[in-house]
């Protein structure tokens, strides 16, 4: 009989398949959209421990009459538990800042559209094996927590991209409102995508053989959408250990 380690058979396929994805690795871009200050770098650098993104200065009056969107991209390769992934920052430095926006939406969708068009014309060719894929795999548009709902500028725009990219809304800075506050806001911005038809990324239901906790876990993040974030890189000392988190005179986010 032959060793564990030798079976060749079709019950080895996921084995085969795990080690393959892990020896390459994985690609995954996000592009991120929202106002200037809204802490879109932060929040990235957050997420993925990383100085992928730079933070930016507010633009000046005489900036925002002058200012056009623009599109910048930032790769860095990360690698978590032997996993790499190739992780690539689509941002949009601009948008918003003009006092007419009306065709901030034009330059994002041009480039997510030409990325599907590389990726088509890569995937068509006959060198198949070292493609790169550049498509948009999620979006990260940020909502503003000092309105009261939608502007017009996140209504055109979602509009446009969400047959396009899987757009997860985030309530930026939401510290700087209650608990009352953030359930509110989202509660008026979920109202205001059905009113509109906007559909956003909506997370997968479980399979009815998982665990409870994961269940739960899973129930929890949907219930959370559209997220609500308050990011930091500064780190903290809160009962012995060690935090990231925002310190104020009362206390610590």
């Amino acid at each position: 009989m032959a060793a564990e380690t030798e079976y060749l058979g079709f019950g080895n396929l996921p084995n085969q398949v795990h080690r393959k994805s892990v020896k390459k690795g994985f690609e995954f871009t996000l592009m991120v959209v929202g106002e200037s200050g809204l802490g879109k770098s932060t929040l990235i650098n957050c997420i993925f421990k990383t100085g992928l993104k730079t933070g930016r200065k507010i633009p000046s009056v005489n900036q925002q009459l002058e200012s056009t969107l623009k599109i910048e991209t930032n790769t860095a390769d990360i690698e978590e538990r032997g996993v790499k992934l190739k992780l690539t920052v689509v941002d949009t430095p601009g948008f918003g800042d003009s006092l007419d926006s009306v065709d901030n939406c034009k330059p994002i969708l041009d480039y997510i559209d030409d990325q599907y068009e590389k990726y088509l014309n890569h995937e068509s060719g006959l060198n198949r094996r070292q493609i790169a894929d550049s498509r948009i795999h999620c979006c990260f548009y940020f909502i503003s927590p000092n309105n009261y709902g939608l502007k017009p500028l996140d209504v055109m725009t979602m509009k446009t991209l969400h047959n396009k990219v899987n757009i997860v809304p985030i309530i930026a800075k939401s510290d700087s409102l209650t608990k009352e506050e953030v359930q509110a806001l989202k509660k008026r911005i979920v109202a205001e995508l059905k009113t509109h038809g906007i559909q956003i990324y909506s997370i997968p239901d479980c399979d009815p053989d998982e665990d409870e906790d994961y269940k739960e876990q899973v129930r929890q993040l949907k219930a959370a959408i559209p997220f609500a974030v308050s990011s930091s890189l500064e780190t903290h000392e809160v009962k012995g250990r060690k935090v990231r988190g925002r310190a104020y005179g009362w206390g610590i986010v």
